[in-house]
């Protein structure tokens, strides 16, 4: 990045500050806690001089609408430039509940839009636009303000010269409700008048051609649509059914099971037309970056390459930004099952001193985290059943995967976490490695169980590939100890290469 970073790259980061504060703790938080846990994670990243905003915006307002349903924040420069930068926050969930979020079967009228015609988006955008335009700050700074009392407070402090601009951006769903704030705010009076520019990234679409016509009709400073090429999100909603196509090689393919989940979900829209604003800015063109280790054709590799190719750090990687501070990551635990009162060691990336640790929705109140960052040492809470150990901080909560389970009272969870090699033909030995493995393992390849198993520990095997009638697929191999069975997942795949 240069040292003279572009408003992509600054209003790109600023919509993945707006991620780290997706994901409430498990065991529950107020809505206080948690807009306060937000904040200070947005400020921290804020003053981080290494990041394409350079320490050179400070927050001015922040809004969580209930049940963590949408977020937006208000920044403004702090280097004389009188920028001003209102984000709003996208979902926080995969792919298909970024799409199934919208009710797009409907649309409504958006008279805060300030078209002097009508003009309508889907239904689901428009609760999405009216969370964000009504909620209040319960935080400082700016406290019980809306959006608009906030910005308007702020534009009439600032200087007359240079000019205010107001930046409207955000990524994903972020993205969609930032292109309906943008000609809302545009419409109001404000005691400074500022110019007005729209950046969204990977936004899928608002509302039909009337909503188009009227946001294009408006003279904005900028109006760019950044898209990377090969996200399947901004295609929503409309051209959805284009994406059942992809990924050209070296993949992966949409498997059936694929091109039927995107048929239903772009048959959502009930005849509905819609229509993508503002100037098209493609990246990515030629599928160069791509999650190297997702090309199998399997519907686990398809949907994990979407989720890769919609990330926020691929974006920043994209325009040519930072990539911003990560949240926690858990890797693994030891041990996997125990019971309430047992110590547990908690492995990953990210821990922070005030990291804090759930087993499922029990909160643990007994912790050590490790000057490393990578480490943890947590007493098991009362609890039962298996449970996804998470750790949260003010830059969000680790993902639920499969190495993080805790079964109380046991057994283990069985999980496998990576093979080697990833292909080969019949015969071939393949290691094994994951946990809550013991003697008599059994192992399939789909659904053909290996002849020859050796155990090594509870975290590996080595159990020989059996010949498939088809020997040139791509299949999940699952460990069975006792009555459990490893969960799927693109790390388990091993790919038949011939006889």
């Amino acid at each position: 990045m240069a040292s003279d970073p572009t408003i992509a790259q600054v209003t790109m980061t600023l919509a993945a500050f707006a991620a780290s504060g997706a994901t409430p703790r498990p065991s529950g938080e107020t809505l206080q806690q948690q807009t306060t846990r937000i904040i200070s994670g947005i400020d921290a990243q804020l003053r981080d001089p290494s990041l394409a905003t350079q320490d050179a915006w400070e927050l001015v307002w922040l809004a969580l609408s209930e049940a963590n349903a949408n977020m937006a924040f208000l920044v403004q420069s702090t280097n004389g430039s009188n920028e001003f930068a209102v984000v709003a926050r996208g979902t926080d969930a995969d792919w298909t509940d970024i799409l199934e979020d919208l009710d797009v079967g409907t649309v409504v009228p958006f008279p805060q839009s300030g078209s002097p015609t009508t003009v309508k988006v889907s239904k689901g955008a428009m609760n999405a636009f009216q969370r964000v335009i009504n909620a209040r700050s319960i935080a400082s700074p700016s406290p019980n303000a809306t959006l608009a009392q906030a910005l308007s407070v702020a534009l009439k402090a600032a200087p007359a010269s240079p000019q205010p601009t107001v930046y409207l951006t955000g990524h994903s769903l972020g993205g969609c409700i930032a292109s309906m704030l943008a000609p809302y705010l545009q419409a109001q009076t404000w005691p400074k008048q500022p110019k007005f520019a729209v950046l969204t990234y990977a936004a899928p679409t608002a509302g039909v051609q009337s909503f188009v016509d009227y946001f294009d009709s408006v003279p904005w400073v900028i109006d760019e649509r950044q898209n990377n090429a090969y996200d399947l999100v901004p295609h929503a909603w409309a051209d959805l059914d284009t994406t059942a196509g992809w990924y050209p090689s070296p993949g992966p393919q949409a498997t059936e099971e694929v091109k039927l989940l995107i048929d239903t979900i772009a048959k959502r829209t009930n005849g509905n037309v819609y229509v993508q604003p503002g100037s098209l800015c493609l990246m990515n063109t030629g599928y160069t970056s791509f999650a190297e280790k997702l090309v199998n054709k399997t519907t686990q590799d398809f949907l994990g390459q979407v989720a890769h190719q919609h990330a926020n750090s691929t974006y920043l990687e994209l325009v040519g930004a930072p990539d911003t501070p990560s949240g926690p990551v858990v890797t693994d635990l030891d041990p996997t099952f125990g019971a309430a009162g047992d110590r547990v060691t908690i492995n990953g990336t990210g821990f922070s001193q005030d990291s804090m640790v759930d087993f499922g929705q029990f909160a643990c109140t007994d912790r050590t985290v490790d000057p490393s960052g990578n480490e943890i040492t947590a007493q098991v809470p009362a609890g039962s059943g298996v449970v996804h150990v998470r750790v949260t901080n003010t830059l969000g909560t680790s993902p639920a995967i499969a190495m993080s389970q805790f079964a109380y009272g046991g057994p283990a969870p069985v999980v496998v976490s990576s093979v080697s090699p990833v292909s080969g033909k019949a015969g071939t030995p393949v290691t094994i490695n994951g946990s809550g493995f013991a003697q008599g393992a059994t192992v399939h390849f789909k659904d053909k169980a290996s002849d020859s198993v050796t155990f090594v520990s509870t975290g590996r095997l080595i159990a020989t590939a059996p010949g498939l009638l088809d020997v040139q697929q791509t299949v999940n191999i699952t460990v069975t100890v006792g009555k459990g069975t490893s969960p799927t997942s693109p790390d388990d795949e091993f790919t038949y290469t011939g006889r």
